[in-house]
């Protein structure tokens, strides 16, 4: 009991155990503070910070659907009126063909001969129905993506270059299926025709309107399986490549802003890269849209009678002029359609 009444000493400096554990957390807070001091983790650090930034409310960028749609329309009408020239030659081109006496020697005649006989507007005869098919296709095209993007974005808007392929691939179905396969049978329908002896449609829709009557609307959907690989295999190849050098160019900056000329550098090889990749499909798709698409029974009689009669280099006829209107053509349409959405973006908000 009188243990119990004795009072606890209390020493009057720190006990050694004590002593130990401040010493041991002053030397960790030392070494911590020295870690966050290298240039390295003040990098990760930084990169923290501006994920974080683009995690935050409003952070995401994503482009709406509604702002795709009408950035594309407007700037497949910009690009259409620029790049139609080659666009018709490339379809001259490809519909000479090498079993019948040759017409043009290559393009340079093909452009003398059609301003020859026509005048320099007759490199414009067909442009009404690309035309009016260019605007819903690139707003089809550009609105389909940002539909299936959006969703398959991380959480600083940066789309996966894999994922961009798959919904550059379904945006392209979608115009071919859409938009792509009646304009297109009835460009090149309309194209044909003028370069008959004599040529039996007055303008567009005399054109459209004597095709409906005489072949129905299958008339203006022939040639439907080529054209979906067609676009298909197109906007997968631009929006991966496109999407690829993208995020290569922003690196861990998801928000750095890309100059015009670099998107149309950019755009410009992605077109590049989709006419390598797709050329033979594009030369099937022509002939089964031409006013002699009656000749082949469906698409694969098409490449075997193009391969037999004309060799496999005539899978590529009109890949030069091709080139240069799609390399132009992607690039145009890449930097019109950010410069508008930019535009739109102050304009138009959305969440």
């Amino acid at each position: 009991m009188s243990s119990l009444l004795k009072p606890f000493s209390v020493c009057e400096g720190p006990c050694e155990s004590c002593s130990a554990r401040r010493n041991n957390l002053h030397q960790q807070q030392q070494r911590l503070a020295a870690e966050l001091g290298s240039p390295p983790v003040h990098r990760m650090l930084d990169a923290a910070r501006r994920n974080l930034a683009a995690a935050a409310p409003g952070g995401r960028k994503i482009t709406h659907p509604g702002k795709a749609i009408l950035a594309g329309g407007i700037a497949g009408a910009i690009e259409i009126c620029i790049t139609f020239p080659t666009e018709y030659v490339k379809t001259q081109l490809q519909l000479d063909e090498r079993h019948n006496p040759p017409r043009y020697r290559g393009i340079g005649d093909c452009v003398r001969l059609t301003v020859q006989d026509h005048g320099l507007r007759g490199l414009y005869r067909g442009l009404s129905s690309l035309l009016y098919g260019s605007i819903p296709k690139s707003a089809v095209r550009f609105g389909t993506f940002e539909i299936l993007s959006n969703p398959m974005r991380d959480h600083t808007g940066r789309l996966n270059n894999t994922r961009s392929l798959v919904c550059g691939l379904g945006a392209g179905v979608a115009e071919a299926v859409l938009i792509v396969c009646p304009m297109e049978t009835l460009k090149v329908k309309l194209i044909h025709d003028q370069c008959s002896l004599r040529p039996r449609y007055r303008g567009f829709f005399h054109g459209v309107s004597e095709i409906v009557r005489e072949q129905g609307l299958r008339g203006t959907y022939q040639g439907l399986t080529p054209t979906v690989l067609k676009q298909g295999s197109n906007q997968a190849i631009r929006f991966y490549v496109m999407t690829s050098l993208r995020n290569w160019y922003k690196g861990d900056d998801p928000r750095r802003e890309m100059h015009p000329i670099v998107t149309a550098m950019f755009g410009a090889t992605a077109g590049a890269a989709s006419v390598f990749g797709n050329t033979p499909l594009d030369v099937v798709k022509t002939r089964m849209q031409g006013l002699d698409a009656h000749r082949y029974k469906n698409t694969l009689d098409c490449a075997f009678q193009i391969l037999k009669h004309e060799g496999p280099q005539a899978f590529y006829k009109g890949t030069v002029p091709r080139l240069g209107r799609v390399c132009l053509d992607v690039a145009i349409v890449f930097v019109i359609y950010e410069e508008v959405v930019k535009l739109l973006n102050g304009v138009w908000k959305t969440q």
